[in-house]
């Protein structure tokens, strides 16, 4: 179709339609947000919390994980179906942690803290890329969550999350 142009009949019957009307003045009093008051978290508090969450992960338990095919493992009080509701995506990440680059000391207290957070904001689905590297995190990091009592299951995050080199963690959230 033809694109129209205006004529100087359009124009001018444009000009008459909007005679009289004026500009409006701009008002320059932006409405301020409500404060609201939050108490201030005690950090010897939340680092108490977060050491707690590390406890549970130990270097000498070997939990039975796969030694072939791809990495899962559920609790035995989780149903079956949410680890395939996992591992298929219907349950997309609401967090992520990237380990690459760190210790393995420092691997547990990241993922102590990411729990710790995933409990507190109540965040059900985590995503912990642990990369391949030497495959030293990519071995630990399947057994600290086997070991970990808020933990209902975890897979090998879909290719979109990190392929192989990554693990989506189902959390249990306490019922309120």
């Amino acid at each position: 179709m033809p694109k129209k142009t205006a004529t100087d009949a359009d124009l001018a019957l444009f000009k008459e339609a909007l005679n009289g009307v004026r500009p409006l003045e701009q008002d320059k009093i932006r409405p301020q947000p409500p404060r609201i008051k939050q108490k201030r978290p005690n950090i010897g508090q939340i680092n108490q919390q977060i050491s707690q969450q590390s406890y549970y992960f130990s270097d000498e338990y070997s939990p039975m994980l796969p030694e072939d095919g791809p990495m899962q493992w559920r609790a035995d009080d989780t149903e079956p179906n949410e680890v395939k509701k996992l591992r298929r995506g219907q349950y997309a990440p609401e967090i992520f942690l990237d380990l690459h680059g760190l210790t393995q000391q420092q691997a547990k207290q990241e993922i102590a803290a990411l729990l710790y957070a995933c409990l507190k904001q109540r965040v059900s689905v985590a995503c912990i890329m642990h990369g391949h590297g030497q495959n030293i995190l990519k071995k630990r990091v399947p057994q600290w969550l086997a070991q970990h009592p808020d933990i209902a299951c975890f897979v090998q995050a879909p290719r979109e999350w990190g392929g192989n080199s990554a693990l989506l963690a189902l959390i249990k959230l306490p019922r309120n």
